[in-house]
């Protein structure tokens, strides 16, 4: 009897332990299919405020395309109007270039006035086309005591502070590197064992020159020689009979 009772109770608990499992499963593909269209809502929502992130990124670097940052220029101007004569006459006499007033779009110190005697706020100035900020770009090496930049973007400067690093790094191992915008470029250095198989080809490229040339002359001469005897021969076969029997005469 107690057999039976048990038998009987581990038929219940094994049907019990089945319908939980089912029940579980079930509740499960409910929930999926619920969650499948807000799973597939979230990801368009996120592709476009990705899309959204690069497309404000790219009017923000078109809203900075004509804008240059001057660092280092001594801050004693009393109006915009003296900061930008300040700005003509530095350009003019570092880079030779001029502009006028009407290209200037605006220009004003960054940041708030600190007490005198720190550096110098850096100037944003922005003209009206991008052609005449890419002068002043081209010949920027040449500014004596100030120092031009890009305007970056906020996510452009971070990125490139990021990169720090490793463009140090780059450098030490005698790579050309350099940042434009926020991306590293890198160019290896020539390995030295192209430039000693260059340098061996071309002290060894005369020395191979020079032994055919000479090979060369030898063989012209000997062929000038051959051919002057052939041509005395053929002369002295063409002579007419006569000439020998007058000869003989004499």
């Amino acid at each position: 009897m107690e057999d039976q009772f048990q038998l009987l109770f581990e038929k219940m608990k094994n049907e019990m332990r089945n319908q939980t499992v089912e029940l579980k499963e079930s509740i499960l593909e409910k929930l999926d299919e619920k969650l499948q269209p807000i799973i597939a809502e979230n990801k368009n929502l996120k592709s476009k405020l990705e899309y959204l992130e690069k497309e404000i990124e790219s009017l923000k670097r078109g809203n900075k395309q004509s804008n240059l940052i001057i660092y280092g220029l001594a801050e004693d101007e009393k109006s915009t109007q003296e900061l930008i004569h300040k700005v003509k006459a530095i350009i003019k006499s570092d880079l030779d270039l001029n502009f006028e007033e009407y290209e200037v779009n605006k220009i004003y110190r960054i940041g708030k006035k600190q007490n005198s005697g720190n550096k110098p706020r850096p100037i944003l100035i922005s003209f009206v086309n991008e052609w005449k900020k890419s002068e002043v770009m081209k010949r920027k090496k040449n500014f004596k005591n100030v120092y031009v930049s890009e305007d970056y973007t906020k996510e452009v400067l971070e990125k490139r502070k990021m990169l720090q690093a490793q463009l140090t790094e780059e450098r030490k191992k005698g790579n050309i590197a350099y940042l434009k915008f926020d991306k590293l470029i890198i160019k290896e250095k020539p390995s030295s064992t192209n430039n000693d198989k260059r340098k061996r080809e071309m002290s060894t490229s005369p020395q191979q020159n020079t032994q055919p040339r000479k090979q060369q002359n030898v063989k012209t001469s000997n062929t000038n020689r051959l051919n002057a005897y052939d041509l005395m021969r053929i002369r002295s076969n063409s002579l007419p009979s006569n000439a020998s029997t007058i000869a003989n005469k004499q």
